[in-house]
């Protein structure tokens, strides 16, 4: 879990602009992911301003300012909202800039950004990417692949097969978010992101050859930065004496955070393609997300099978 965000990283990656303290943008550091929006803070209230918050001004904000108080009046909330700890100020739909929030925010150096979108809009897009920076995260050992659109999570014992299973399934047009090492946090009450650390990040290590680089050797398209996490694959030694599930009835999770991941165990032994059995596995998975289970099918089949063959006795 990163304990802060820069501002200039949140101006980069939602495209804010920057209307005065550029200087400042590598200076200021954003450590929670909720955002204040100063409704209660313009009327002279201060009791619970959450100053170390960015703060975002919208048309109900700059419109109020504008036609309900005086230029010192607005000088002084403004000057009121510029603490030492306060990362930033926003104003969504390019709305006008008010003069008295220029000149409070360069008094503490503090950074003035806009954007076009709605402040609804503006709002989540920030929200989002705090969360996913701010979040608790949590080290797993394995492998993340984008297989049809969904996660899969590889996990199983050191030397059981999961790096050259996944570059396996990169060559057969599938894309690799992380290999050995996936961190994980939760993005929602039901979702799930896993994503690479920077250092390990678009590169794969195969017992022999040594370490590759999966986006130099079979293109951008091979790769992803992160993903939600829809399925986990376990793989396991085979062994004569373990009942393995045969029929995919059998239901198996692992719980991150708050989030539980449906999860499969794949026997291993020579012979066993296992990246075409995990590319199957994950197209069965999200058959029966769409209402189709082979499991019940054979079922309903077996049903009919033992009806008939009692009425021919």
């Amino acid at each position: 879990m990163a304990d802060s965000v820069k501002v200039a990283d949140l101006v980069k990656s939602t495209r804010l602009d920057v209307y005065s303290g550029k200087e400042f943008l590598t200076k200021r550091d954003i450590t929670v992911s909720d955002i204040s929006r100063p409704g209660l803070e313009l009327t002279g209230y201060f009791n619970f301003y959450p100053h170390e918050r960015v703060q975002l001004f919208g048309r109900t904000e700059i419109s109020y300012a504008k036609g309900s108080m005086t230029s010192e009046e607005r000088l002084d909330v403004y000057q009121r909202m510029a603490h030492d700890d306060t990362p930033a100020f926003v104003i969504s739909r390019r709305l006008p800039i008010p003069e008295e929030l220029t000149t409070a925010a360069k008094a503490k150096n503090i950074p003035v950004l806009g954007s076009a979108l709605p402040t609804s809009r503006l709002l989540s897009n920030m929200t989002n990417y705090l969360e996913g920076k701010l979040a608790e995260r949590q080290s797993v050992h394995g492998e993340l692949v984008d297989i049809y659109g969904l996660g899969v999570l590889i996990t199983g014992d050191s030397g059981v097969g999961k790096s050259e299973t996944a570059l396996e399934l990169v060559k057969r047009g599938h894309r690799l978010i992380a290999d050995d090492r996936v961190d994980v946090y939760q993005q929602d009450e039901q979702t799930l992101v896993g994503e690479a650390p920077k250092i390990l990040r678009h590169l794969l290590e195969i017992r022999g050859v040594g370490i590759i680089d999966v986006m130099n050797l079979f293109g951008a398209g091979a790769v992803r930065t992160e993903t939600d996490i829809n399925l986990i694959v376990h793989l396991e030694n085979w062994d004569d004496d373990k009942q393995f599930d045969r029929l995919g009835n059998g239901q198996q999770t692992r719980k991150f955070f708050d989030v539980e991941i449906p999860r499969i165990a794949i026997p291993v032994r020579t012979g066993r393609n296992l990246a075409v059995i995990i590319e199957s596995a994950a197209m069965n998975f999200r058959a029966k997300n769409m209402g189709y289970d082979a499991t019940k099918v054979f079922d309903e089949n077996l049903n009919e099978l033992i009806k008939d063959n009692s009425k021919n006795n």
